[in-house]
């Protein structure tokens, strides 16, 4: 049996090699994206939900201060007008963060359809006997499946999986260079993300 850190896989096959373990590996993978990206799901519905009510509670107060300033004496009235302009830059500040949790959203539902077309490829592999058999199929299968990242974090998370890293492992490395690159990033990583 290899060492642990030189398990025998697709890229590199000994007489070791399994394609039982590649499709563990392969399940493992879809998993673990599937996993991670309900999280960040959560995250932008509850990013979505706060936003929304923010925003109805500023409007709700626009329509009392607007109600304020029909009533009020030319003095007031600058002050009211001021109020506004500070509820209005609130809003728009809100509905920003919301596009921003849409195009998380967004994100979600381009990696679950990777997920889905990564199955898809994994089953015709499987499906075929001349694929199932062969190490330079699984090669080219876990090859492509690397080019659709767009991320590190996933990229990274591939990698760890395809050495036998578990579900847990793998999410724990992906949370945390995720976590890594949205504190290091301004507006301009390359894992940002155009709306729609």
């Amino acid at each position: 049996m290899t060492e642990r850190n030189q398990i025998s896989n697709a890229k590199s096959p000994d007489l070791d090699w399994s394609q039982v373990r590649e499709t563990i590996n392969m399940l493992t993978l879809a998993v673990a994206q599937i996993e991670s990206s309900m999280k960040e799901g959560e995250q932008s519905v509850s990013e979505l939900t706060n936003s929304f009510t923010y925003v109805a509670s500023k409007l709700n107060n626009l329509t009392q201060t607007g109600k304020a300033l029909q009533k009020a004496d030319s003095a007031s009235q600058q002050n009211i007008i001021e109020s506004i302009k500070d509820e209005s830059k609130d809003i728009h500040s809100q509905v920003s963060n919301a596009i921003i949790a849409f195009q998380f959203y967004d994100r979600l539902t381009q990696r679950l359809e990777h997920v889905k077309q990564d199955l898809v490829s994994l089953s015709n592999v499987i499906g075929t006997p001349e694929q199932l058999y062969n190490p330079m199929a699984w090669s080219k299968l876990q090859t492509d499946i690397a080019s659709n990242y767009t991320m590190e974090a996933e990229r990274i998370m591939f990698e760890h999986i395809m050495k036998g890293a578990t579900i847990d492992q793998a999410l724990e490395i992906y949370k945390h260079h995720f976590d890594q690159s949205s504190d290091s990033s301004d507006d301009s990583t390359d894992d940002d993300i155009e709306l729609f």
